[in-house]
Order: structure tokens, then C-alpha cells, then sequence
């Protein structure tokens, strides 16, 4: 009978911290954001995450050809930011046969093949991708311009 009682004095409180909570999310919603960043209801979205691999046809080139590759890499890079396709690129530390991640604002592999095919390092073998559709936050499309604010080189 004690533990009924606490119960029933527990659960007000319980339901009230519930309700604040729901609130408090629905005061922060942004309906025209969640609109241009295309979230869903959860606001979430599909992405397509590349994992950049080490390609069969590094040692076929130069150090001075694999740096005109890079080049042409990073360039790509920059295109695809520029256009919204590229949410996010960045290399592994201490990588080796995996290089790095890619993560395309594109709903289907197929687009992100499109989109891979464009690089150089891609064209050339010196790396490859594995595509796999992701579900993750729609609030990362803010991370182009936010790295812009915090970016003091380019690449």
C-alpha cells in the first residue's frame, strides 16, 4: 500500500516533467528550417555516406602524378560543396587501406555514383568508394556554412 502511495504522488511529477519536456521541443521547431534542410518529422533525412578506400592503381603513378590527382580530388571536393551535394569529406588518421568518408546530400546511390564517377582519384584507381544509404540528422546540412565561419585556409 506504501509504494501505491508514492506512486501516486510519483506520477504528477513524472507526467508534468514529461509535458515540459514535449513543450520545450515543440517551441524550438523550426518549420521553414526543417523545410530547406528537407528533415522529416523526426528531423531526419537519407544521405549517402562514401568510405573512401585505398584503389588498385596507386603505385601505376608518379608522386608527382598522385599529386596532380589529389589536386583534381580536393577540386572536386570543393565543386561538390559548392553545388550541396558534399555535406562533409575528410580523410582517417593514420588510414590505410580506408582513406576517408564522404557524406553526399543525395537520397540514392545511384546519384552518389553520378556523383563519385566526376573524381579524379576515382577515374584514375588510385581510390574507390563503397556507397551505403544513411539516415542521420537533417541539421547537418548546416556544416558547410558553419565551416566556412571556422575554416582560416582552404584547401
Amino acid at each position: 500500500m506504501k509504494i501505491i502511495r508514492q506512486l501516486l504522488r510519483i506520477c504528477p511529477l513524472l507526467l508534468t516533467l514529461l509535458f515540459s519536456q514535449t513543450l520545450m521541443a515543440q517551441e524550438t521547431y523550426d518549420q521553414k528550417l526543417a523545410e530547406q534542410y528537407k528533415a522529416d518529422d523526426y528531423g531526419m533525412k537519407t544521405y549517402v555516406m562514401a568510405f573512401l578506400k585505398r584503389g588498385d592503381q596507386v603505385e601505376k603513378y608518379s608522386t608527382e602524378e598522385r599529386a596532380e590527382i589529389q589536386k583534381g580530388h580536393m577540386e572536386n571536393i570543393n565543386q561538390l560543396a559548392a553545388e550541396g551535394k558534399l555535406i562533409l569529406a575528410g580523410p582517417f588518421i593514420d588510414g590505410d587501406e580506408l582513406r576517408g568518408i564522404f557524406l553526399f546530400n543525395v537520397a540514392t546511390l545511384v546519384e552518389a555514383e553520378e556523383l563519385t564517377s566526376r573524381d579524379p582519384a576515382i577515374k584514375a584507381g588510385v581510390l574507390k568508394m563503397d556507397l551505403v544509404q544513411w539516415y542521420g540528422s537533417a541539421a547537418l546540412m548546416a556544416i558547410p556554412e558553419l565551416s566556412k565561419k571556422v575554416q582560416k585556409k582552404s584547401f
